[in-house]
């Protein structure tokens, strides 16, 4: 009994202190009620009653909070609007009409304070998470009752504007000017000047300090790929060498084979027994997981055609064939231009890659090529006990198909005598598709500058003194001069005469004048690859001899036109 008369007695005088002639009854009786009873400085506090009257001036309507003079941003005869003053502490809430003094209820003041941060390391450009209590409600930089200053959060001395504001949870992504540092909550206050008009410079309520450690940002490209595939760490702080036999780079648990290591960069490849998990990086005995990586599977959808004669362009369709030149150290593919073992076989025989992408791989088929499997090999390797090549070098092989090899045969031809610009039909089987290319330029042009050569091949060295136009692929020849394919398909082929068999053909040195009779000749070109895998050996033909032609004097320009190309020149007009 005797603690409860204390309680009483203070309670009675704090409120004869704080509201003068206000009695306790009459506090009682007031029937205002507070938006909130705890609240952080600068928050909004809505006070709902009766009897407010209207507004006449900031001298005459007036809300203090714990005699601490709050700004008034809204008076109504109902509801009165403030704001908790920045220098204020937990008191009564009294509201001041003229002379008249209501006591509106007590009113808790809290202070921000963080409990934990996730992570306390982090990359710039991270999403950091700040738990705690006591943040308030923010609508931020758009919040129409916060005209002077915003609540915010510092990161190492860098204002940051959140993402996501919560009384107890705050997100937000770690700017690119941070530093290592502590980790504030700011509340913004929203005080008004002594006579009670806005407003008074801003000040911030700050939380407790949570310390965060940023680390350099680390760029890995590419986070997915089959085995073999080149993946390069972009950042800096890796030191100049790999000094450390435990330093290394894991995909899944299990070290890839390291290939260059500087202070900004590392360039690594999947090895072949990698299998998809966190990526991470081992450097003086701390480890960091930089992504999560996918080791992918290559898979072949189609492959068309599965049956052609040599020098025919077989196209691979699929998914994760990777790339063809990433077997090098250097972090761009077009520096070194290694390929390593990647590579096609038709019936065991390499082919000539000309284009190899991540979904789709074109090559000729070789010279060579024998009927059997199309099987891709993706070079890969395992790295030695100190993550360096290698333990073990070896390839994936990727069952594409069947391909069967066709042999052209020609059946016959009409007619065998003609004149200039006449039409000739040949007819048979395999003569496979026409290809739309002239190579008076040297083959993989991907892998060094264009060269072109000085002169038209006109006759093959160690070949018959027949004349022979070396610009093609798919080539119908009058006696060693090509023809202007009309049409050209699998089972007929259509050409025009030539005209230059019959006005004569020369190169440096040498003039051929009598070409109208020879072979009419069908012929297919391709290459075979080097004995160290590299493009290419000389062109080889498949030469099929449709027999004797004899261009008729037919068609020729009228020799009269040389003697008189200007007819109008000798009349007399």
């Amino acid at each position: 009994m005797k603690n409860r008369l204390v309680i009483t007695v203070t309670f009675l005088s704090l409120v004869i202190l704080g509201g003068g002639a206000l009695s306790l009854v009459h506090a009682g009786k007031t029937g205002i009620e507070l938006s909130a009873r705890s609240v952080t400085p600068g928050a909004t506090l809505v006070l709902s009653g009766k009897g407010f009257g209207t507004f006449k001036s900031t001298q005459f309507n007036r809300v203090t909070v714990n005699g601490v003079l709050a700004l008034v941003q809204r008076w109504d005869p109902e509801v009165i609007e403030i704001k908790v003053p920045f220098k204020t502490t937990s008191g009564f809430i009294e509201v001041l009409i003229g002379k008249k003094k209501v006591l509106a209820g007590f009113l808790n003041l809290t202070m921000p304070r963080i409990e934990t941060i996730t992570p306390t390391e982090a990359e710039r450009g991270a999403t950091l998470q700040i738990a705690g209590y006591h943040f308030g409600l923010s609508a931020g930089a758009r919040d129409p009752n916060t005209m002077f200053g915003v609540n915010d959060v510092l990161v190492g001395g860098v204002v940051v504007r959140p993402k996501r504001w919560k009384d107890d949870k705050i997100e937000l992504e770690i700017p690119t000017n941070a530093v290592s540092g502590d980790v504030v909550v700011r509340l913004a206050s929203s005080d008004p000047l002594p006579d009670g008009s806005c407003c008074a410079p801003v000040e911030y309520a700050v939380s407790n300090a949570v310390p965060l450690t940023l680390i350099p940002s680390i760029r890995v490209d590419p986070v997915s790929g089959p085995v073999g595939t080149k993946v390069v760490l972009f950042g800096q702080g890796f030191g100049h060498t790999k000094e450390r036999v435990d330093d290394a780079v894991l995909i899944g648990g299990r070290p890839a084979t390291i290939a260059q290591w500087k202070d900004d960069v590392i360039v690594f490849h999947v090895p072949l027994d990698a299998e998809s998990g966190p990526l991470t990086l081992r450097y003086q005995g701390r480890e960091r997981v930089l992504a999560q990586f996918t080791v992918q599977v290559p898979r072949v959808t189609s492959m068309s055609p599965t049956s052609a004669p040599i020098g025919t362009l077989l196209r691979i369709n699929g998914e994760h064939f990777g790339f063809y030149s990433e077997s090098g150290s250097t972090p761009y593919n077009f520096m070194d231009f290694n390929t390593g073992e990647n590579r096609v076989e038709i019936g065991g025989v390499p082919a000539v890659i000309y284009r190899w992408n991540d979904d789709r791989i074109d090559v000729w088929v070789p010279f060579s090529a024998q009927t059997g499997k199309v099987i891709i090999y993706r070079s890969a390797n395992t790295p030695n006990i100190g993550g360096l090549c290698c333990a073990e070098r070896g390839t994936l092989a990727t069952e594409a198909g069947d391909f069967t090899l066709v042999t052209p045969v020609i059946e016959s031809y009409d007619p065998q005598t003609a004149g200039l610009d006449a039409t000739v039909t040949i007819k048979g089987r395999g003569f496979g598709t026409f290809l739309k290319t002239a190579e008076h330029a040297d083959f993989g042009l991907n892998q060094k500058a264009y060269k072109r050569r000085a002169d038209v091949e006109i006759n093959e060295p160690g070949e018959s003194p027949n004349v022979i136009s070396n610009v093609s692929r798919t080539e119908v020849l009058f006696n060693g001069a090509a023809a202007l394919v009309q049409s050209w398909t699998d089972e007929e082929i259509v050409v025009k005469v030539p005209h230059r068999n019959l006005y004569g053909i020369g190169k440096k040195g040498e003039f051929f004048d009598n070409l109208a009779t020879g072979p009419l000749v069908v012929r297919r070109g391709s290459w075979d690859l080097l004995l160290d895998g590299t493009c290419c050996s000389p062109k080889k033909w498949i030469t099929l001899e449709a027999g004797p032609f004899t261009i008729e004097a037919k068609g020729l320009p009228d020799t009269g036109y040389w003697n008189n190309n200007r007819p109008d020149a000798g009349t007399n007009q």
